[in-house]
């Protein structure tokens, strides 16, 4: 893993997903202690948080924000399913919503969750990773705002969104859990944060809780060092290719020009409007993007087939002229079965989680 600034790597560069310059709340008097918990969880989640939430105390004495990859269109239901599971309260927050430790945030749908100093920032800032909401956005901005007091936790998922977040975590002092791989109904994105951060515990969801529960309960060694800044966050579109290298690729999302950056095996993509994405996501989204143009190809000679029949049908009585038609059709619907045979044998790489 490279010593190179984790936060250089995938933050102030990619635009859209950013908290605010509201300044964090000031250090308070006394000890510190953990008290900002973020969750990432995709495919396989939801069963784990119910078996995490409902083992934590009700005088939990700190503040649980949660990301589970959801479908954009709908109502999450994981609210009313957390608070009906465990002792702490759990809602969708508003965008500025102060935050209340002993309380359960759950990202909605369709936007990104941002800790902005002691309040809630609701964000439909660009998708990374192909998600929105997404792990990453949620998990750096609690690093750059809250430093050694977050614990970040990495539930079941697929592909690695989080990884990047949680190696600010850990770059700026806080701890990083993973659900263990025997554990997780789909360990990828557990392992891949480990990769990326070497993690203070691989448990159980059902371990989670007890040593979230220890983690909240000891005081920092050291007041932490407040370097959340609006300089830090201003970001311009002209400093997206600084420090970078244009990737000769283009955005899934948008069609932009990417730009890679990387520090050692650490790689991401980002393009001018701030899609951001992993290598792995990258590969996912590049195959939901060809798939999509081969169904439009498949579909596009269907249709040219099904002009030379009908030109066909109007030169009745020409035969040379019919002919001619009738091989162009069946030429587009043989090179039409061949791109629908290459389609089933692409391997899906997108998941959501629909709750």
């Amino acid at each position: 893993m490279s010593s190179a600034d984790p936060e250089q790597a995938g933050s102030g560069r990619f635009l859209g997903t950013e908290p605010s310059a509201t300044e964090p709340r000031p250090p308070e008097a006394g000890p510190v202690y953990r008290d900002v918990v973020v969750i990432g969880a995709s495919a396989g989640g939801v069963e784990a948080l119910t078996r995490l939430v409902p083992s934590l105390p009700p005088e939990f004495p700190a503040a649980l924000f949660v990301v589970l990859h959801l479908s954009s269109t709908g109502t999450s239901v994981l609210p009313s399913i957390l608070s009906r599971g465990g002792a702490l309260p759990a809602s969708v927050p508003r965008d500025g919503e102060a935050i209340d430790r002993g309380h359960i945030y759950v990202a909605p749908p369709d936007r990104h969750m941002l800790l902005a100093g002691a309040h809630v920032q609701v964000s439909a800032g660009p998708r990374e990773n192909g998600h929105r909401p997404a792990i990453d956005p949620l998990f750096r901005s609690a690093a750059r705002t809250y430093g050694p007091r977050v614990i970040a936790v990495v539930l079941s998922g697929t592909l690695d969104d989080g990884a990047a977040g949680a190696r600010l975590v850990k770059a700026r002092g806080g701890v990083l859990l993973v659900q263990s791989t025997a554990d997780a109904l789909y360990p990828a994105m557990p392992e891949h944060a480990a990769a990326a951060a070497e993690p203070d515990g691989v448990l159980s969801a059902a371990e989670m809780a007890t040593c979230i529960a220890e983690l909240v309960e000891e005081p920092l060694d050291a007041q932490p060092e407040w370097r959340y800044s609006a300089e830090q966050v201003a970001v311009r579109a002209a400093s997206e290719a600084e420090n970078a290298e244009p990737a000769e690729l283009s955005c899934p999302e948008c069609g932009g020009p990417l730009w890679e950056r990387g520090e050692g095996q650490f790689v991401h993509f980002a393009c001018r409007v701030g899609h951001v994405y992993s290598p792995e996501s990258l590969i996912a989204e590049q195959g939901t993007s060809l798939e999509r143009a081969m169904w439009g190809a498949a579909r596009g000679l269907y249709e040219r087939a099904d002009l030379y029949r009908r030109l066909a049908r109007r030169a009745e009585g020409k035969t040379a002229l019919v002919e001619r038609f009738e091989g162009r059709a069946s030429a587009a619907e043989e090179h039409a079965e061949a791109v629908r045979d290459a389609l089933a044998r692409l391997v899906p790489g997108h998941e959501e989680e629909p709750v």
